[in-house]
């Protein structure tokens, strides 16, 4: 059984960057698509972005485009998630996700796996 466990969150100031882990246990991560979503207080989840199983396609929404990237290492069984350039707007918990296919998804309920979640505070 795959877990994920996210790690990287918490408080920076506007314009600040972080960078988001998810380390996968129990399972290959090699052998997911890998998705990050967020959700925000009284908001639907929503998908920030995708890598496929290779890691050479990566998805990303279009309010963070240019800010984030997201990288594997299956070496070390983890996806990152890069981000740069943060606003206000991108406060949320940040989830990682895995589902089993070569393909990514912006959909959650594509997703098999889910990890707890990492809190991400972007405020001055």
């Amino acid at each position: 059984q795959l877990q994920l466990v996210e790690s990287g969150g918490g408080l920076v100031q506007p314009g600040g960057s972080l960078r988001l882990s998810c380390a996968a246990s129990g399972s290959t991560l090699g052998f997911y698509a890998v998705g990050w979503f967020r959700q925000a207080p009284g908001k639907e989840r929503e998908g920030v972005s995708c890598i496929n199983i290779s890691g050479g396609s990566t998805n990303y929404a279009d309010s963070v485009k240019g800010r984030f990237t997201t990288s594997r290492d299956d070496a070390k069984n983890t996806v990152y998630l890069q981000m740069n350039s943060l606003k206000p707007e991108d406060t949320a918990v940040y989830y990682c996700a895995a589902r089993t296919s070569y393909y990514c998804s912006g959909s959650p309920s594509d997703y098999d796996y889910w990890g707890q979640g990492t809190q991400v505070t972007v405020s001055s």
